[in-house]
C-alpha cells in the first residue's frame, strides 16, 4: 500500500483564509497524510486538514500558542520509512548540512524557512523543501508544495498551486 503525504510550509497565516482553503482542498486532496515544515504562523491554520494525521513544527514567525504546541523538529514513520521534519530557521545559512545532525538515521529530511523549493537525493536520502505554498517567496515566485509517496520506495513530485 502506498500512502500520499502533503507537504506545505511557509503558510504565514494566522488563521485559514478562504484562498488558503480552496488550494489546500484542491492540492491534497488525495492525501492521506499532511507535513507542515513550519512558518504557518498559528495553528489554526492546521484546521484545514481535520480527520487525517498531521506532522507540523513550529517556525521562526508562528506565534507563541504554535512555539508551545508544536515542536521545532521531529522524526515520524510513514510506511517502512523514517521521516525528519524541521523549520530549520534555527539551522544557520547551510541548513541541509546541518539536517545531518538532526536526523541521522531518516530516510528523508523535510524542511522549510527558504521559500525555495528543493528535491534532491544524497546518499540515499531524499532531501525536500516544498517552498512556500502561498508563493510568498520573492519576485512573485508561485506557491509550491510537494507530494510524497511512500510504498516500496520513497518518490516525490513538486508542485505550483497554480493561485
Amino acid at each position: 500500500m502506498t500512502i500520499k503525504a502533503g507537504i506545505l510550509s511557509d503558510t504565514h497565516l494566522s488563521r485559514p483564509d478562504e484562498r488558503f482553503t480552496e488550494l489546500a482542498a484542491k492540492c491534497f486532496a488525495d492525501c492521506d497524510v499532511i507535513i507542515h515544515a513550519g512558518d504557518l504562523t498559528g495553528t489554526a491554520v492546521l484546521e484545514v486538514f481535520a480527520g487525517r494525521p498531521v506532522y507540523a513544527v513550529h517556525g521562526n514567525m508562528c506565534d507563541a500558542g504554535s512555539h508551545c504546541l508544536l515542536p521545532r523538529e521531529m522524526t515520524f514513520r510513514l510506511g517502512d520509512f523514517t521521516i525528519g521534519l524541521t523549520h530549520g530557521a534555527h539551522l544557520g545559512r547551510d541548513i541541509e548540512s546541518s539536517l545531518w545532525g538532526l536526523f541521522p538515521d531518516a530516510d528523508c529530511m523535510v524542511y522549510g524557512h527558504t521559500h525555495h523549493p528543493v528535491i534532491h537525493r544524497l546518499g540515499g536520502v531524499l532531501i525536500i523543501n516544498p517552498g512556500s505554498f502561498r508563493g510568498t517567496g520573492p519576485y512573485g515566485a508561485p506557491g509550491t508544495y510537494a507530494i510524497l509517496a511512500a510504498g516500496r520506495k520513497l518518490s516525490v513530485a513538486l508542485h505550483e498551486t497554480g493561485g
